[in-house]
């Protein structure tokens, strides 16, 4: 749930006036301007559902691999976005196997069919070299516990745990 809460996104050129590459941004639970409640209100009546219908839930990464917007990173081509998703459907990633994805405690699958291992780990795709990559990734997370400070007042222990460790 705290990447609901956190609902990390971009904004890309073209959706604002002053966007000439990605920023990166926060939109609660993916919709900030339209939440009545706190954040964690809403990631409660999700996880409810979630385990009503036992849904199992997948983050997807349809942004930036191999580097940022500004140096020689490019879209997730949609194909493997698709690939993914297909996976998804059919049962495939939910008998893969997975690595840990340590910094943002996520377990990252290590194959799927039709989808280039390097594009399922950001470091392998990263073309800038292993020190850049690792202080890009230090940058984000700190965005991440940064942001995510103003939701902690009302937030699980187990929530807050799942956030990014630096």
């Amino acid at each position: 749930m705290f990447h609901f809460i956190s609902g990390y996104t971009s904004k890309v050129a073209g959706t604002g006036d002053d966007t000439a590459e990605p920023q990166a941004m926060f939109s609660s639970c993916f919709g900030r301007a339209f939440l009545a409640l706190h954040p964690m209100r809403y990631a409660e009546m999700l996880a409810d559902r979630i385990a009503h219908h036992k849904a199992n839930t997948w983050l997807l990464n349809t942004g930036w691999v191999g580097g940022d917007a500004s140096r020689g990173g490019k879209r997730c081509p949609l194909k493997y976005t698709r690939a993914i998703v297909d996976a998804i459907h059919s049962g495939e990633l939910i008998k893969a196997e997975y690595e840990v994805y340590s910094t943002f405690n996520l377990q990252v699958p290590t194959s799927v069919t039709g989808v280039p291992a390097e594009i399922l780990n950001p470091q392998r795709s990263w073309k800038l070299g292993e020190a850049d990559f690792k202080q890009e990734l230090a940058k984000l997370a700190k965005l991440f516990m940064e942001n995510f400070k103003k939701y902690e007042d009302e937030a699980t222990p187990d929530v807050v745990k799942a956030g990014p460790v630096v």
